[in-house]
């Protein structure tokens, strides 16, 4: 890689916040935005090991991490978070909206009770975190929102009516925010995981998992890092004429 290639990647002197930081595709891409030279703010809400884990390597390796508790539910919550992340590690420039529930249920049984639940930490969380951030990304005049989708929001599984509603939800809003946002140099794009090797997909049943794959032209699962490297791309100023879009890493999935 040439140095002027390396250098339109490079994350150095940027702040990221990435929420669900403690599951395999945020992990991977905090690990991976810190490796290009990112801060890295690492929200968790429930699962605090592996967020320490990661802020304890990325500090050992010389890079600067915080991780700390954040329910994207709340508004206070969200905004006492960023509060903190903005004194450990700056002004954010990055925000990688990952946090994402699952509560699948046949419409006959959702009640409104899980319906909530999903939309309030699939898309109102997501409203949250960037309305915790915009104000200054558009001083500054730049700034990037990644927001994790699904495949699930343009070919859902039946009893997935509130998780695709919820991500279908996230990728409107990445359009409309992109419209709002861009003339400031603030980007906002969509990234789709397909099938990924994380733990939710090594507890699904290898029949299940065997159907699945089928549907992949590329014949495997995809790796977190695999996802990890279309956000930071997307978050670097190699993406600077990139905006409103939905970005597939699944393999070729039909």
């Amino acid at each position: 890689m040439n140095s002027a290639a390396s250098s339109e990647l490079s994350l150095t002197g940027r702040v990221a916040v990435v929420t669900g930081a403690s599951g395999g595709i945020g992990r991977a891409i905090a690990e991976m935005l810190a490796a290009n030279g990112a801060g890295v703010g690492l929200a968790f809400h429930e699962r605090e090991a592996p967020a320490r884990e990661i802020e304890h390597a990325v500090r050992a390796g010389g890079g600067r991490a915080w991780a700390g508790r954040c329910d994207v539910a709340d508004e206070t919550s969200v905004a006492a978070f960023f509060e903190r992340a903005t004194g450990a590690l700056g002004p954010v420039d990055i925000l990688v909206n990952n946090s994402g529930i699952v509560r699948d249920a046949h419409v006959m049984f959702l009640d409104s009770t899980r319906w909530h639940d999903v939309l309030n930490v699939n898309l109102n969380g997501a409203y949250h975190c960037v309305r915790a951030v915009v104000r200054g990304m558009l001083v500054r005049r730049w700034g990037r929102i990644i927001n994790v989708s699904s495949p699930s929001a343009r070919m859902p599984l039946a009893g997935q009516a509130s998780y695709a509603a919820s991500k279908a939800g996230l990728e409107g809003l990445s359009r409309a925010l992109s419209r709002d946002l861009a003339a400031k140099g603030v980007l906002v794009n969509a990234v789709s995981p397909g099938l990924i090797d994380t733990e939710m997909l090594a507890a699904m049943p290898a029949p299940a998992r065997a159907t699945y794959l089928k549907a992949v032209p590329i014949g495997r699962a995809g790796l977190p890092r695999e996802v990890a490297a279309v956000v930071a791309f997307l978050a670097s100023d190699a993406a600077s004429y990139i905006t409103g879009q939905v970005i597939r890493v699944d393999g070729g999935l039909l």
